[in-house]
């Protein structure tokens, strides 16, 4: 399956909103986002995407078949980490294990250091989401340790990992 990365589109909201009303998916993903998932919570989010610098923020849209099935965000972060983004992505539970994510992770990466002075753009994910884990090493990011005891998630202490792709290694 071919996919690619685009801007958010609001008619993308119902396709958001399916792929994040799964708990397998939030249980990978930082608190706060609402469950269910609704089109309207969706519309909320990319128009926050929308509304972005865009040279602090690089939301995409992972799509397949007119299809938006993900989501990858990268967000600069500040003071002497002005030159550094953090990664967060997910794609809906059908895609999983077809390299669609991997495919798209490369291709966001390439664009936030061809279009930015963004450096370094790092990713922590759940130690025990060994998937997300394996999506990163293929995409060339390295893993620079374990955060260990770093999470409260669904009432339990989790170690995160801290990956790191550094622009001249970029794919």
């Amino acid at each position: 399956m071919l996919s690619t990365i685009r801007k958010w589109k609001l008619s993308d909201a119902a396709d958001l909103a399916a792929a994040l009303s799964n708990k397998k998916i939030q249980d990978n993903l930082r608190d706060g986002l609402p469950y269910p998932y609704t089109e309207e919570d969706g519309k909320e989010y990319i128009s926050s995407m929308l509304s972005a610098d865009e040279n602090d923020t690089f939301a995409f849209a992972v799509v397949a078949d007119g299809k938006a099935m993900g989501s990858i965000g990268v967000f600069r972060q500040t003071n002497i980490h002005r030159c550094t983004a953090e990664v967060g992505y997910y794609i809906a539970e059908e895609y999983w294990g077809k390299g669609i994510m991997t495919s798209a992770l490369r291709e966001a990466c390439d664009f936030v250091f061809n279009n930015s002075d963004i450096i370094r753009i790092y990713a922590e994910p759940f130690a025990y989401n060994k998937a997300s884990c394996r999506v990163l090493e293929k995409v060339g990011f390295q893993c620079e340790g374990i955060l260990r005891n770093n999470a409260v998630k669904n009432g339990n202490i989790q170690d995160m990992k801290m990956y790191a792709l550094l622009k001249r290694s970029s794919l």
